[in-house]
């Protein structure tokens, strides 16, 4: 199915009936509290799968995907995913690359609010961005609102903006105007920086 960007692809709460493989775009993956406060927990992009949690038993989506780009999307139903995991050792390989891939992101992201600082997390979510965009043809990832940044790294837009500023300043990052972030992959050693 292909989405415009800003559609929603499934809501938080939905019933589980399909894991999805995105074939080109990006995925925005929120999740959204009983007081309403709303978190970006994941940017993805072609290559990478979503909704997978009905394999493991979840009844109902965890989460909500936005369209972020236009993007096209393969609705897989449980019963043909786990026939072509069986089946297909390209698939199976692909998907199994995926989910540790995801655990290790996961598992980062929570040593990360325990142990890295602030800077080193907002390098982090912009290195993640800058993967998904080398995995798009034109090389420019999915444009991120100043609402979702600060959101992915933990941070307030405030300090967000002092980091890009400083990033900038560094050479770490460009951007210009409205136009996309590129970003420049010496970044790295702020991640890497003790």
């Amino acid at each position: 199915m292909k989405y415009h960007r800003g559609e929603t692809i499934f809501t938080q709460g939905d019933f589980c009936e399909d894991v999805l493989y995105i074939h080109t775009g990006g995925i925005k993956l929120s999740v959204r509290s009983k007081i309403g406060r709303e978190a970006t927990v994941a940017l993805l992009g072609p290559g990478d799968f979503l909704g997978e949690g009905c394999l493991g038993g979840q009844t109902v989506r965890m989460n909500t995907s936005t369209a972020i780009t236009p993007s096209l999307i393969e609705h897989v139903r449980i019963a043909t995913m786990v026939r072509r995991l069986h089946t297909q050792r390209a698939m199976s390989d692909r998907f199994i690359a995926h989910m540790l891939s995801r655990y290790v992101r996961i598992e980062e992201d929570l040593i990360d609010q325990f142990f890295d600082s602030s800077e080193q997390r907002l390098a982090r979510v912009l290195l993640r961005h800058r993967d998904v965009s080398e995995s798009r043809p034109s090389r420019q990832g999915p444009k991120i609102s100043q609402t979702t940044l600060p959101a992915m790294a933990g941070l307030t837009r405030a300090l967000v903006n002092t980091f890009l500023m400083k990033f900038k300043r560094l050479g770490f990052i460009d951007h210009v105007g409205r136009g996309p972030l590129t970003i420049d992959h010496s970044l790295l050693t702020v991640v890497l920086h003790d």
